[in-house]
């Protein structure tokens, strides 16, 4: 699954980094001279969001050549982006189309390293991402993600139920919310109602009680290991989600441990991709 970004979302970009036109490029007076701009990979790179960075380029007045599909595993060395242009409109949109493309490209390819290691061990489990991306970064991020083979695992509040503690308190604690949980079902049947449990005690308590996924933070592949038999046998149709501190080190563990999803947020934050770009007149 992809998406391109709204024309609205290019023209913020290019609005942030050049809201009164590029004054270097000016003052060399070579806006004119037509040149080439190239994007290459550096390393192994699951791209992303080479179409964002094509609009961009096309935005500033530059005729795109070449650009890869989001999603692409490319090798160290392979062309993933080439335009040509006015040296003013390369220049223009260069840092964006990059920035774009080595972030998004950064996410991807976190998320399909930990995607390919939980998927060796079942390939039936779901990576899915939680809502803590950076703000003002959700639509980059969320397509970043799913270049490299995951889903989200909320969109916003507005979508989806997910039940905290930080709710449960104002109930007058988890176990009695739990007693209200087929009024809360009758009330949105359209809706999967999540659970959020902070040890197995709780996580078995509402799957019992009819949560469609319990969703359990920071109980260890070890611990999960035990709980999830448990859970099948007494509420064999809920799914069991493990979360908290999850990353390319631990994931597979916990995939070992026989959950059915996986929500992470660490493919969020890291390193860039590391894609270097060549601009060269013609």
């Amino acid at each position: 699954m992809s998406y391109q970004l709204f024309e609205s979302d290019i023209e913020r970009f290019l609005e942030e980094d050049l809201p009164y036109g590029d004054l270097t490029t000016s003052l060399l007076g070579i806006g004119a001279l037509q040149g080439e701009i190239t994007f290459t990979s550096r390393e192994k790179t699951v791209v992303c969001c080479t179409e964002e960075a094509s609009r961009v380029l096309a935005r500033c007045g530059a005729s795109v050549n070449f650009s890869m599909k989001s999603g692409s595993s490319v090798p160290e060395g392979t062309i993933v982006l080439s335009a040509s242009g006015s040296a003013e409109a390369l220049h223009s949109g260069w840092k964006v189309a990059l920035n774009i493309l080595e972030y998004a490209s950064g996410i991807a390819t976190r998320t399909r390293e930990i995607v390919t290691l939980v998927h060796e061990v079942n390939p039936a489990i779901a990576v899915v991402t939680t809502r803590k991306s950076f703000p003002g970064t959700k639509k980059i991020s969320l397509k970043a993600i799913m270049a490299g083979g995951a889903l989200p695992h909320r969109l916003g509040l507005s979508e989806s139920i997910l039940l905290f503690r930080q709710h449960t308190e104002f109930l007058g604690g988890v176990d009695r919310f739990l007693h209200s949980m087929a009024a809360l079902k009758a009330r949105v049947p359209e809706h999967k109602i999540i659970v959020e449990a902070e040890n197995p005690e709780e996580a078995l308590k509402a799957a019992i009680a009819g949560a469609d996924v319990v969703q359990t933070d920071k109980i260890s592949p070890a611990e999960l290991g035990l709980l999830v038999p448990e859970i099948r046998k007494h509420a064999p149709t809920v799914k069991i989600s493990a979360a908290g501190g999850i990353n390319k080190s631990n994931a597979a563990d916990y995939a070992e441990s026989g959950v059915d999803i996986i929500v992470l947020s660490s493919v969020y934050f890291g390193t860039p991709s590391d894609i270097g770009v060549a601009i060269s007149p013609v």
